[in-house]
């Protein structure tokens, strides 16, 4: 099993592009079936409050590229996507399709950023959300709830061994995020893997630096700076065997 982080330059609201981008990484890439590939936050118009120009409803062509790319490349993909709640805020997801093109998870940011005005622009999702990847549970998650370990205990606590975490995270901040996906990996006894986007937008630059990282905290591929694609083997039985050797899950004080 491979999962593959792709670190796209994302071109500011422009969906025709993005999306081209993302096919061409993916391709460059040659996944293999069944591997899991991942899309940076709102991969297909970056971090935008735009809610009403970049939301889309039933009719999806973000969902489509994924689902149409899944079935093309015959892997999981997940990626961000923007939607509209009933409260007329964007709901800021994580969405995942198999290799057939059908919608298995559906996550929705549950921090989202106060600081860069997200809070008001986006509501918070509710529960957190886990997907079988070829009998490996993992946990969709985006950018800032990075920030808060008990979203992601909850998540191990419904049984996640791995996270998958998607962002546009900035480089004035980028130690953070590497020393939070290692603190993720680490505390939890799972596999992490955190796909950042590159480039700027019209108010930050972003130097990727998308990780895999696991169940020990050592980092198994850094993609450094510029658009890339990065990938690792996982072994659930290695997640699962250092559950068991270490066993400080058991050890968890009730919530």
């Amino acid at each position: 099993m491979k999962v593959y982080c792709c670190q796209t330059e994302i071109v500011w609201e422009d969906k025709p592009r993005n999306f081209a981008t993302a096919r061409q990484l993916i391709d460059s890439a040659k996944p293999e079936p069944r591997s899991l590939v991942l899309l940076p936050e709102m991969f297909a118009t970056g971090f935008s409050m735009n809610v009403p120009g970049i939301a889309e409803g039933l009719k999806s062509e973000t969902a489509d590229f994924l689902s149409r790319t899944a079935r093309e490349f015959s892997i999981y993909l997940m990626g961000g996507i923007v939607t509209t709640a009933a409260d007329h805020r964007g709901r800021n997801q994580a969405a995942v399709f198999n290799p057939l093109g059908k919608e298995i998870a559906r996550y929705s940011k549950m921090q989202p950023f106060s600081l860069g005005g997200e809070a008001k622009a986006y509501g918070a999702g509710e529960d957190v959300v886990i997907f079988d990847w070829e009998g490996l549970k993992v946990a969709p998650f985006v950018c800032y709830d990075l920030r808060f370990p008990e979203v992601f205990r909850r998540a191990v606590r419904k049984g996640a061994e791995m996270f998958a975490v998607i962002a546009n995270w900035p480089v004035k901040r980028i130690g953070h995020w590497v020393t939070l996906l290692q603190a993720r990996a680490i505390e939890n006894l799972a596999l992490v893997a955190g796909t950042n986007r590159a480039g700027t937008d019209p108010k930050l630059q972003y130097d990727g630096r998308s990780l895999i990282v696991n169940e020990h905290g050592t980092v198994l591929a850094d993609a450094g700076d510029g658009q890339k694609v990065i990938f690792a083997e996982v072994d659930p039985e290695a997640i699962r065997q250092w559950r068991t050797d270490f066993p400080a899950l058991s050890d968890m004080r009730p919530e």
